[in-house]
């Protein structure tokens, strides 16, 4: 169905993209018949509007003059600026010329405030804990967890060995089960009872730690447990009848009395072939505590590293030198890994950053004629001090939401800094290279204020748009993306002030020092035979970047065959896109975010390889009526006389299809066993003596005594007048009245199974109920525990949650019962139930909010349109990359999205404001826009973020690979395409209007002389 309607969708998009590319290419041909026929007279060529700066000394016009019926055609009537931007512009006139007068002062007073942010940094924390991260507090995962941890008991930590066999040559994997094998597995076993883990002064053994149903004996899954006493000599013999008779002999029972399922304990066996089997499986179950210090479990973390060590240094190389394969994990070896991680590629992340830092000052320097002047012209001081003031306003914000509790997250620490030095770098290109466009006569002053009001009023659309879009983002539930986008708005924000006034400051000191002739970075040191660098005026030494703006770039896009082609192929990637990203999918595989070096690595391809039955699946019945009035009962059990499509009926018809159910085996059922253990057939279970108290099996003391040597239980006679609890008349078609179930339930949760009894509830269902208050006949909680089924992708996680609630919903409805599923992993995996309304949620808050600033500040509907369409395109276009390239659909690509948009309006605005405020025609205005700011944005962020995502992709972790170096990489070049090349091409054919006016400064004084006149 799925594959159904991903065609029907390509098949709609392809249609919808040829009408669309039919109906341009019919408006262009009409297009250009009307101009046609309105000018059917021969014409001179036009100059441009902007020819006279632009000509060359012999006094001939540059090449891009149009014919005046071109002209004519695409001119459209100038309309006035908006009312935000007339001010924006008498603003930055006057903070410019008192920035220029007082540079020291603006610089102090704005690194005040972030210094003093700083201070924030002293209460600093990182949020490690996933289910901080990626869980809603209010989320159903997390609220079932805490139901599950507080009314049973929280799901016990897991350490895990996996012992394989080897394939040699293209052949099957020997069997492992052999004497050998069996003798190795005890000299394992062994080491980890003797070892011993030091926390906080005082010993730790795994007998202090580990989950004790009957509180004597580890609860161990190993193939030893089959029968302790005779593994050491014929115990393989004694093991592989177990496989096939673990549940009817009591030989076969573990130390903990219970039976265990030969498929939890081997691996890469054939069907129920258990004898075929080419791994063991041991698993050390260790009691786990609900955390709200940290501190709770802090006894089993340290003996969990203590046996990670063991297992490296002593019983590898003897599982190695038997020519086996062993891969092992404990409960905190994902954090433990993750932790050396972050710190593993910090050298590659400063690696990065130094390089970027280093083309930043390369790119804002001038290229003089003579080497001796490079000394004064380069403005490497000036780039190192922009990029400190990134750096500042990055901290600014960690130290403000630190001082007020919000603690920090490795995303904020990895991404948020690329992002504000792709704005701020930008904004600094922005700013310099307009500083150099102003004439070399005007003075300081003049030129600083000039370039403020040219560049200001984008800048300010640019960072409150990216301010507000984050900041409405930051109503997302899931914490991690929630805490990014606060951390990236106020880094923003506090950048852009910082720009605006440290930046423009530092300006004009660097500017001050070139005209002295210092040198950059040793001011104090003069060039005296230096002349003046000129550091631009009247764009007669524009850099390389700008005249291939100017007179290459801008010249191919005015072509009519260019902007047809530009727009097919754009539109038709976006379609294409379209048509991909459904193809996504969420998750987050977790061999990807772990160190490709790490022991991880091996152990889950190993689970993958090897295991048969998947994680533990508990249905929990919340308030199960158990009184004789209630129907609950029947609704719930399996034995005779229940519903049919009682809930242990229908998880048992759920496990015959498991492909789609994801539910191994049916569930273990406490109900169930205590019917049959109260009922009078069970004559050697539910007895009691004469006084009426219990009366355990006659294998059981006191029945029998038990001999210390030979381990044999004799009768004892004591029990001789033990009855059964119930005669059938004293029941009600074989069920307990209220009275009966209430007192009769204690007895069996304290009952140990034997062979005369195997029903006794005491280890195997000792945290399935919880009965404080069960006296009124209500049991809070009750679980029922099966398996999902082997889970080997992320995929299979997530559809094997959905299933398990789908089916827990349809029962609930069926049977007017509460009941949900929960096992270990859901918490974690919720979030990609969600994760596709929760990125679109995200993306479109963020391009509404962009479109209604952008709308606010120009005034203009039909701009602020252009700059949304094009920002969705950049979006659309990356996620159909990540389909492609199938990086997968998590936090951390939702938080590059959000991301990404930010830096997006970075390529769009900058050059929407330019075409806005140009003079001419559209062909003309888009030629300008690219000439002044084309250059400094495709220097500023495509450039710099290249040199800088090229590194990360030597990072030793795959997470940095995939989801830094592929997705940045990828929103560079989408970025760059977009902003230089596609809305270039947009603005020249359907760009709005012109806004351009002289400020109010500059026209004031002509209309005084005027009326003087």
């Amino acid at each position: 169905m799925g594959s159904l309607k991903a065609k029907c969708l390509d098949f709609s998009l392809v249609v919808v993209y040829l009408a669309l590319l039919c109906a341009f290419l019919l408006w262009g041909l009409l297009y250009r018949t009307r101009g046609r026929t309105a000018f059917p007279l021969k014409t001179k060529p036009l100059r441009n509007t902007d020819d006279k700066s632009h000509s060359n000394k012999n006094g001939k016009s540059p090449h891009n003059s149009v014919q005046v019926s071109e002209a004519a055609s695409s001119t459209v009537k100038p309309a006035h600026p908006s009312i935000v931007q007339t001010y924006m512009s008498i603003f930055f006139r006057k903070h410019g010329i008192f920035v220029a007068r007082y540079p020291l002062l603006v610089l102090c007073v704005s690194l005040l405030i972030p210094l003093l942010l700083c201070i924030g940094l002293l209460r600093f924390k990182v949020e490690t804990r996933p289910e901080k991260l990626w869980v809603s507090p209010g989320s159903r995962a997390a609220d079932e967890k805490n139901y599950f941890d507080s009314h049973l008991a929280p799901f016990y930590r897991i350490e895990q060995l996996v012992l394989a066999t080897s394939a040699f040559g293209g052949s099957a994997a020997p069997s492992i089960v052999n004497d050998n094998n069996m003798k190795l597995l005890f000299q394992i076993q062994k080491k980890v009872d003797d070892l011993r883990a030091n926390y906080s002064g005082s010993t730790v053994a795994l007998a202090d730690i580990c989950l004790k149903p009957l509180s004597t004996d580890c609860a161990t899954q190993s193939v030893l447990q089959l029968d302790p006493k005779k593994y050491d000599d014929s115990g393989i013999d004694h093991a592989k009848f177990c496989f096939q008779h673990y549940t009817s002999e009591e030989t076969c029972l573990s130390t903990f009395q219970s039976p265990i399922d030969p498929g939890t304990i081997l691996g890469g066996f054939p069907g129920n072939n258990f004898t075929e089997a080419s791994a063991f499986v041991i698993t050390y179950p260790v009691n786990n505590k609900v955390e709200t210090s940290g501190q709770e479990n802090g006894k089993a973390v340290a003996w969990e590293r203590a046996f990670i060590s063991l297992v490296k240094e002593e019983i590898l190389p003897m599982v190695l030198a038997q020519n086996l394969t062993l891969s092992f994990s404990s409960e905190s070896s994902i954090q433990d890994e993750l932790n050396r991680e972050s710190t593993a590629d910090a050298i590659t992340i400063v690696i990065s950053y130094i390089v970027m830092f280093a083309y930043i000052s390369f790119t804002l320097g001038d290229r003089p004629s003579r080497w001796l002047s490079l000394f004064v012209s380069s403005k490497v001081l000036l780039g190192l001090s922009g990029v400190v003031l990134v750096m500042l306003s990055v901290l600014g914000s960690m130290g403000f939401f630190s001082a007020i509790g919000v603690k920090s997250t490795l995303i904020i620490m990895e991404v948020i800094p690329f992002l504000v030095l792709a704005v701020g770098v930008d904004n600094m290109c922005i700013l310099v290279h307009a500083v150099k466009r102003q004439p070399d006569q005007s003075n300081l002053e003049e030129r600083i204020s000039n370039a403020l009001v040219e560049v200001g009023p984008s800048i300010t659309l640019a960072s409150f748009a990216e301010v507000l879009a984050f900041a409405v983002s930051a109503i997302n539930p899931m914490p991690a993306t929630r805490v990014f986008s606060m951390f990236a708005a106020l880094a923003v924000f506090m950048d852009f002030l910082l720009q605006v006034t440290a930046f423009v400051a530092l300006i004009v000191f660097d500017f001050r020092r070139a005209q002295d002739g210092r040198i950059d970075c040793v001011p104090c040191a003069r060039i005296m035979s230096s002349p003046a660098t000129g550091d631009g005026g009247d764009g007669q030494r524009l850099h390389l970047l700008a005249r291939y703006m100017r007179d290459i770039h801008g010249p191919i896009l005015s072509y009519r065959a260019v902007k047809f082609v530009v727009i097919a192929v754009f539109v038709g990637l976006t379609f294409a896109s379209i048509a991909l990203s459904p193809r996504l999918q969420p998750g987050l595989e977790q061999k990807i975010v772990l160190p490709r070096n790490s022991y991880l690595q091996d152990y889950f391809d190993d689970l993958a390889k090897y295991m048969k039955v998947g994680p533990p699946l508990y249905f929990v019945v919340k308030n199960f009526n158990y009184s004789f009035a209630s129907v609950h009962t029947n609704q719930i059990c399996s034995i005779n006389q229940c519903n049919s499509n009682s809930l242990l009926n229908e998880i048992a018809r759920q496990s015959l299809s498991p492909e789609t159910s994801y539910i191994a085996k049916p569930a273990a059922s406490w109900l169930d066993d205590f019917l049959i253990w109260m009922s009078p057939e069970a004559f050697g279970c539910c007895r009691k003596f004469v006084n009426g108290s219990y009366c355990p099996p006659d294998d059981q003391p006191p029945c029998c005594q038990l001999d210390q040597d030979s381990g044999t239980c004799s009768a004892s006679g004591t029990c001789n007048n033990c009855t059964t609890c119930f005669l059938h008349s004293e029941l009600d078609n074989g069920r307990p009245s209220t009275t009966q179930f209430k007192d009769k339930l204690p007895w069996f949760l304290d009952a140990l199974p034997s062979s005369d009894c195997s029903k006794g509830g005491k280890g195997a269902y000792s945290t399935s109920l919880d009965l404080s208050g069960y006296e009124g006949g209500i049991i809070q909680a009750s679980a029922f525990r099966t398996y999902h089924t082997p889970l080997n992708k992320q995929t299979d996680y997530v559809n094997s949650m959905r299933a398990a609630r789908d089916f827990s919903s349809k029962i609930s409805e069926d049977l007017q019962m509460e009941i949900f599923p929960y096992s270990v992993f859901y918490i974690f995996f919720e979030q990609y139930l969600g994760v596709w309304k929760t990125a679109i949620m995200n993306i479109c808050v963020c391009l509404g909010t962009v479109f209604i600033v952008c709308f606010i500040f120009t005034s203009s509907l039909w701009a602020s349109a252009i700059i949304l369409i094009v920002l969705a395109m950049i979006v659309l276009d990356l996620m159909g990359v990540m389909a492609m390239l199938g990086i997968q659909l998590n936090a951390i690509s939702v938080v590059n999205l959000v991301m990404s948009i930010g830096i997006a309006v970075e390529f769009c605005v900058h050059i929407t404001h330019a075409f806005m405020i140009g003079n001419g025609d559209r062909e003309t205005r888009a030629r300008q826009a690219l000439s002044t700011m084309g250059a400094s944005v495709f220097s500023g962020i495509t450039l710099t973020k290249l040199v800088g995502v090229i590194i990360l992709r030597f990072a030793k972790s795959e997470v940095f690979v995939v989801y830094y170096f592929q997705m940045y990489l990828a929103l560079v070049l989408i970025g760059f395409l977009h902003g230089l090349i596609f809305l270039p091409v947009v603005l020249s054919l359907c760009g709005p209007p012109s806004k351009s006016a002289k400020p109010i400064e500059q026209s004031q004084p002509t209309s005084a002389s005027t009326e003087q006149t």
